[in-house]
């Protein structure tokens, strides 16, 4: 059975100079986990955890976590930037990685 309510999704981001680099991290009802990474690839985990971990790993942050102080620090402000957004996965792979552009 395929619910989409059984899935929760967060995002995550991180930087590299003036670059964004955004991943999504979904949670299936079973407690499996899969990372939409930069590239349009999808990386299974058997966890959230393990998925998480992953994320970490690779200097990601979630962004529903960071607050103003944290953005600053990355080089941009919470205003100029929100996750991606598409009707599917193949939508997104243009928009997961933002240049912010040249920064005084």
């Amino acid at each position: 059975m395929n619910d989409i309510s059984a899935v929760r999704d967060s995002w995550w981001l991180a930087s590299l100079g003036n670059t964004l680099i955004w991943a999504r991290l979904r949670v299936r009802a079973a407690g499996t986990a899969e990372v939409l990474d930069s590239d349009g690839n999808t990386l299974s985990y058997d966890s959230e955890d393990t998925a998480r971990s992953q994320l970490f790993d690779a200097e990601f942050v979630e962004f529903d976590g960071l607050d103003e102080e944290d953005a600053l620090v990355r080089g941009f402000t919470l205003h100029e930037v929100q996750p991606p957004h598409a009707d599917d996965d193949d939508g997104l792979k243009g928009q997961m990685v933002r240049n912010l552009g040249a920064r005084a």
